[in-house]
């Protein structure tokens, strides 16, 4: 959504506020002409000035003369952004997670309510934002960000986010950082603080965007949505776009991965239906799952059927890829005519290959227990068993702790000598298509994680059919719209063991008419219309990839 604009008229910056159509005016005062402190230089895999990978300070990069530092020393005297600060110092310097650590941190500090949420808002926000948020900085500042002391970044970018992102007014947000500079040990740099926000003030929101996007390319576009250029590059391909050309949604689809998501709650099939589950919290029935209901606000942890376990939170997108699962219609591809259809028939073993943390298994398992079927589910880390052994209790799961690429080696698992009739790949891959919910993942991935990861799911792929029944069906999936994780693993996989690409559309049929390649002729065509990519732009879900293939009957 590149900067929000803003209205000229302040408010006291102490809550975040809706974005206006009208562009805030610039605030005047003195240039950054401070120094700074410089802590650790370079940036992971990239060189100063450039703010189209990743940012500066990498997982794991600490400063070493301040290796004993904490990362936050005393109050400023605004609690809110005291717990910011602390929460996205442990993100840049310590490679935490925000979803983890940020709950913690409010239950510390007692903040709750309407604090809670501006705290919230102003993590998720300033981390989502981070690389461009950089390259506004670099250029207010006259230097690379990779030369500004580490903790006195993390400063600017909390205050560059309430200027450029939020309603918070300007004066509020600078003089906070300032508080922020002297409560922290950069009382040195505090002037150096004031300068650089107080020149990005003069500047509207929207020319700060044109300064450091000068260009037309899909990297520009990225970067005036908070999105890396490689990320950009891979969801242009996934929407059909090429290298020289734009997908005609690319812009929406940023745009909307550049959001905070909905909450979607799924009710557990045979336990509860969505239409009870939304009279309860008073949410939403869903556009597409059967059993999805959405939340416009709270928190989903109070509510009690997911207490209870008659509901999860699970994006809808993750509810589809299950029914997709059990829906499939089983036998030899000669007897159904190479389709799947919805006419299910009771088989009794089903897999689920990388299960972890269990969403996904608990709901397949409750179509299980209608079908009195078993299903096996397979998790290589032992905590993350844990974690499906906890949210599939009184269903008819065995979770096993194993290598899915090595399912007959793994110790306790009863396998069935005809194999299973249905099995579910939800690979490991770059979560691309899930960085709403993790808003720093963004800027630390890279694009060299994607081959490594590509080698994997290919073998879990060709792992899976090999288990898999005659007549059975594999559905693929990954939580990335990467061409590289989703279609062309398919493919290449496929052609290697002779497995049948299934058209999964039909297990599908609410999705009918979201899929823009539906619309396009068979020359225009560049994404294989048998599969099913989710966007958030087009269907409110996390971009799920989906595919349904049969193993070969020789």
């Amino acid at each position: 959504m590149g900067f929000r604009s803003r209205s000229e008229s302040a408010r006291r910056g102490d809550a975040p506020r809706e974005n206006p159509h009208a562009v805030r005016g610039g605030a005047g005062s003195r240039s950054a002409t401070g120094s700074g402190s410089k802590g650790q230089r370079g940036r992971r895999d990239q060189k100063d000035g450039d703010h189209r990978g990743t940012v500066s300070r990498g997982y794991h990069q600490r400063r070493p003369e301040h290796k004993q530092r904490p990362h936050h020393q005393r109050g400023s005297g605004e609690p809110v952004r005291d717990v910011v600060l602390e929460v996205i110092r442990e993100v840049t310097q310590d490679g935490a997670f925000a979803n983890l650590v940020l709950p913690k941190a409010l239950k510390r500090h007692g903040l709750q309510g309407r604090d809670a949420a501006f705290a919230t808002e102003l993590t998720y926000g300033t981390l989502r934002a981070l690389g461009l948020l950089d390259a506004v900085i670099a250029k207010a500042a006259g230097r690379p960000v990779s030369k500004i002391d580490a903790v006195v970044l993390d400063i600017l970018r909390l205050g560059a986010y309430q200027i450029l992102r939020t309603r918070v007014d300007d004066h509020a947000a600078v003089d906070t950082s300032v508080e922020l500079a002297k409560a922290n040990g950069e009382g040195k740099a505090s002037g150096f603080v004031n300068g650089v926000l107080r020149t990005i003030t003069r500047t509207p929101a929207d020319e700060w965007l044109r300064k450091v996007t000068d260009g037309n390319s899909i990297a520009d576009l990225g970067l005036r949505h908070a999105h890396p250029g490689w990320i950009a590059s891979a969801f242009n391909a996934a929407l059909g776009g090429t290298d020289s050309t734009q997908a005609d949604d690319l812009a929406q689809a940023l745009a909307a991965d550049d959001e905070r998501p909905q909450v979607h709650l799924a009710a557990r099939p045979g336990q509860m239906s969505a239409e009870e589950l939304a009279l309860v919290t008073g949410g939403e029935e869903g556009r597409f799952s059967p059993y999805a209901v959405y939340l416009s606000e709270g928190s989903p942890s109070g509510i009690e059927p997911v207490r209870d376990r008659l509901a999860s939170v699970q994006d809808e997108g993750s509810q589809l890829i299950a029914l997709a699962l059990v829906r499939a219609q089983l036998g030899a591809a000669e007897e159904t005519g190479s389709t799947l259809g919805t006419d299910r028939a009771d088989n009794g073993r089903w897999l689920d290959l990388c299960s972890g943390p269990g969403g996904k298994t608990a709901f397949i398992a409750s179509w299980a227990v209608a079908d009195d079927a078993r299903v096996d589910a397979i998790e290589v880390a032992p905590h993350r068993a844990k974690l499906v052994e906890t949210t599939t209790e009184n269903l008819p799961v065995s979770v096993h702790v194993g290598d899915g690429r090595k399912v007959r080696e793994i110790s306790g698992l009863d396998m069935p000598e005809a194999g299973f009739d249905r099995v579910l790949v939800d690979a490991p891959c770059t979560g691309l298509g899930a960085l709403r919910r993790r808003p720093e993942a963004r800027w630390f991935k890279q694009p060299d994680d994607v081959p490594t990861l590509v080698a994997l799911q290919k073998e879990l792929l060709t792992s899976a059919l090999s288990v898999t029944a005659p007549g059975g069906v594999v559905i693929y999936s990954t939580c990335s719209p990467h061409q590289a994780e989703t279609t062309d693993v398919v493919r290449a996989v496929a052609a290697k063991t002779g497995a049948e690409i299934m058209d999964v559309r039909p297990l599908l049929p609410e999705l009918e008419g979201t899929d823009a390649a539906a619309r396009l002729s068979d020359a225009e065509r560049t994404i294989d219309p048998r599969f099913v990519q989710l966007w958030p732009h087009r269907h409110g879900t996390d971009a799920m990839f989906i595919a349904a293939l049969r193993p070969s009957s020789t």
